[in-house]
């Protein structure tokens, strides 16, 4: 695990690493706003600990621009600050960060607030993964795999495909699925989502029949690659 903590207090940055780096943690240590915001795009950590008051850019616009950037908004964070007043703790709770400690701390319960937040962070990454033997898609990053090898789908088949893997043996109905796909469903959606998955089967190739039809009704998920003659 790698951790970045921004903390323009040297003595207290040191701290912070000395006890996580005990639990095996890696920790890179930035005391500037704007020097802290280049490293967590440059590296993209599994945590940041960020200090409210910092040069350059304080912690709060670090968050913001975290959760405003493609490849860091999953990135949870932690504010460690001197402030304690409630308003300071709200305003970050309400931000999306995922835990608040103030000065002073103690080293133990850092390292205990640091582990369940990691902990939260990686059952939710977890999440993210949807697998079916040999079929893999990240929802974070819409790569989809196929025994190891890149699947190129659109945004509209990735969303299909997650949706039916994510129920495997059970049939969607077609007005369900155009909704995923549309936000809405009608008789105009019908063609659209047919040939979604037309071409979302023909790009499966030898695992194209892992998109059953239910005739009437919609379409199933049941990985079983074609039969070769």
């Amino acid at each position: 695990m790698h951790i970045v903590v921004i903390e323009d207090d040297v003595d207290i940055a040191e701290l912070v690493a000395f006890n996580l780096e005990r639990q095996g943690w890696n920790c890179t240590l930035v005391h500037h706003g704007v020097e802290g915001w280049e490293e967590i795009l440059r590296s993209r950590p599994d945590l940041v600990i960020l200090d409210v008051m910092l040069p350059g850019m304080d912690g709060m616009q670090i968050f913001r621009a975290m959760k405003e950037h493609e490849m860091t908004r999953s990135i949870p964070a932690v504010f460690l600050t001197a402030r304690g007043e409630l308003d300071d703790r709200l305003e970050g709770l309400s931000l999306g960060a995922d835990d608040y400690i103030t000065k002073p701390f103690s080293p133990k319960e850092l390292v205990l607030r640091v582990r369940n937040v990691l902990s939260r962070a990686n059952a939710g990454a977890a999440q993210l993964v949807v697998r079916c033997g040999p079929l893999v898609l990240d929802k974070n990053t819409l790569a989809a795999t196929l025994n190891g090898a890149a699947l190129d789908l659109t945004t509209a088949e990735f969303k299909l495909l997650a949706y039916l893997m994510e129920r495997p043996g059970k049939v969607q109905d077609r007005y369900e699925l155009q909704k995923v796909l549309f936000g809405y469903a009608d008789t105009t959606q019908s063609r659209a989502l047919d040939t979604h998955v037309k071409r979302l089967r023909q790009k499966l190739g030898d695992y194209a029949a892992s998109i059953g039809t239910e005739r009437g009704v919609g379409y199933f998920f049941n990985l079983e690659p074609e039969e070769k003659i």
